[in-house]
């Protein structure tokens, strides 16, 4: 397996303010608490961390025009995109550890902005539970968080649709997403009518996480930027339970494992966001440990050393 050779750069983003239950806020301190930050030295990276971003707290309004704490969601992803994209100038791997997923729009973003300004391609791996691709039309909350995807499509309020200075900010081809099992009724057209590739929860029972996954990864090579925006309830709540929104029938523990290995084996991973992470409720920090666990992975842990691409037995 090829293991990132770059810095790591851990940054936290402590906030709940586009989400739909308080607690997201807690998610980078229950991370490095599981020793995120210790697990990916002992596999021989160097990781420094970053601390956490400043932004407005949670004022926990009711939308306005359809969207809920927009001021607060556009000054933490505005946060966010310039850490990021400040990391990847700098040659380093930025993690970015959630709070909610309403950050991507600032994390993705920056991606994007690095990889025009670097000339190479991005792909972005979604692994949710959700689509995140709801709009002031559609969505029934006015939560930003089930609003990212959307967003960087160019689909939302000005403040954030322009973050990076291009709109928008990826192209329908970028995304990926994978493991998707709720889905809103009109969400549902927006992504049919938007083009993008979708490995949701049946394709995988069909078809098994292995072709799903080398689907998702077709065409990603040395030019390319992999960006994987890692939202914690895309696990099964059996083994993730610590998310605010939790869904039934997401990826078992070694399918999940199976994803962050083969991920591990393109040798891309340039950037990673952690998201929605809840230890409000959470049983004694499990689910930190299991996506600390899921990331080692990510970034090369393998039960037997093989050769890139190698599958076992």
């Amino acid at each position: 397996m090829s293991t990132p050779t770059k810095t790591v750069d851990l940054i936290g983003a402590p906030t709940d303010v586009g989400a739909a239950h308080r607690g997201a806020s807690m998610g980078p301190e229950a991370m490095r608490v599981a020793g995120i930050h210790q697990t990916l030295v002992a596999g021989g990276i160097t990781v420094q961390d970053l601390g956490n971003l400043a932004g407005p707290p949670n004022p926990w309004l009711p939308p306005v025009n359809g969207y809920r704490h927009l001021p607060e969601v556009t000054a933490w992803n505005e946060a966010v995109h310039e850490a990021v994209h400040n990391s990847l100038a700098g040659g380093h791997l930025p993690i970015l550890l959630g709070g909610d997923h309403c950050l991507a729009i600032g994390s993705i973003s920056a991606v994007a902005r690095h990889c025009r300004e670097s000339g190479l391609k991005l792909r972005v791996l979604w692994l949710d539970a959700h689509a995140d691709f709801n709009t002031t039309r559609t969505t029934p909350t006015g939560n930003i968080h089930g609003m990212p995807v959307a967003c960087l499509r160019g689909m939302g309020p000005e403040s954030l649709t322009t973050i990076g200075g291009h709109t928008p900010s990826i192209d329908a081809g970028t995304v990926r997403q994978v493991g998707i099992r709720s889905v809103d009724v009109d969400e549902k057209r927006l992504i049919h009518e938007d083009g993008m590739g979708v490995f949701d929860m049946r394709h995988i029972d069909e078809h098994g996480m292995r072709k799903a996954m080398r689907r998702a990864l077709e065409g990603v090579d040395e030019l390319t930027h992999l960006h994987v925006s890692f939202d914690v309830d895309f696990l099964d709540p059996s083994i993730a339970p610590g998310v605010g929104t939790t869904v039934q029938g997401g990826p078992t523990y070694r399918e999940a494992q199976l994803v962050m290995e083969m991920i591990a084996d393109s040798g891309r991973l340039g950037s990673l966001d952690v998201m929605e992470l809840n230890p409000a409720k959470d049983h004694a920090n499990t689910t930190a440990e299991v996506a600390t666990d899921l990331i080692d992975s990510m970034f090369g842990k393998s039960t037997l050393l093989r050769l890139k691409g190698t599958p076992a037995g």
